[in-house]
């Protein structure tokens, strides 16, 4: 694996969840509402702990670590673009929904699906700009992905079930665990690595598996639900 798509694993990895893991939370009949808790919580944490995660782990590899070193990596820089891209919308949003929570509530679900395809046009223009790298590693990148998500929706799980939670906050937990937010990965590659081509291959293709295999086992999960819902009420 060459050093800037390893970097880019790393760098992902280190992304606090996203606001697609309330969508697929949604969809699959989880609880929502520890959804959104966890992501508040989590990336009030990975404001702080992003930067100083990614300058430890990058630095131990053994060839990702030149790229730091060449870039410069500045944490406390890395930390205020973190803050501005997470702390301030999140904020935002909690004064609206504090103040005027009305207007929250007609504007949630639009909001929501805009940032989803919005979120989606940044990650497909970034790996059509990176096209050739993207072809040129992309066993490699496809392999290393899959192999990662499904590893973290699997802890998530996991974690869920040691932790004896009910079946809707298993799969929030499952989610909050295994999505992270390429959208902010791929941003922080063009902020602090100049679009470094294997870095964002990484991030932009991480971006839109985590929705398909989201999805995916959104949809498994929402169809189980209707199933056993429907069975009881024949019970019944």
């Amino acid at each position: 694996m060459q050093a800037s798509v390893a970097l880019g694993m790393i760098l992902v990895a280190c992304c606090p969840p996203g606001s697609v893991s309330q969508v697929l939370t949604h969809r699959s009949g989880g609880n929502v509402a520890l959804s959104v808790s966890l992501t508040a919580v989590g990336n009030a944490i990975y404001i702080v702990a992003m930067p100083l995660n990614l300058a430890l782990w990058g630095s131990l590899h053994p060839t990702a670590g030149a790229i730091l070193t060449d870039v410069r990596l500045d944490a406390g820089q890395m930390l205020l673009e973190i803050l501005l891209v997470i702390g301030v919308p999140f904020a935002a949003g909690m004064l609206v929904r504090t103040r005027w929570p009305a207007l929250a509530a007609r504007v949630h679900r639009p909001v929501r699906w805009a940032s989803l395809v919005a979120l989606v046009g940044f990650i497909v223009a970034a790996l059509a700009g990176n096209f050739a790298v993207f072809v040129a590693s992309i066993g490699v990148v496809l392999l290393a992905v899959f192999l990662h998500d499904a590893a973290a929706l699997g802890l998530g799980y996991l974690a869920g079930r040691a932790g004896r939670l009910a079946p809707r906050e298993v799969k929030a937990v499952t989610f909050e665990v295994g999505i992270r937010n390429a959208g902010l990965g791929l941003g922080l590659v063009f902020t602090f690595f100049g679009g470094l081509g294997g870095m964002a291959v990484v991030a932009g293709w991480w971006g839109i598996w985590d929705i398909v295999a989201g999805l995916a086992l959104a949809t498994v999960w929402a169809r189980r639900t209707r199933a056993r819902a429907a069975r009881e009420e024949v019970a019944a």
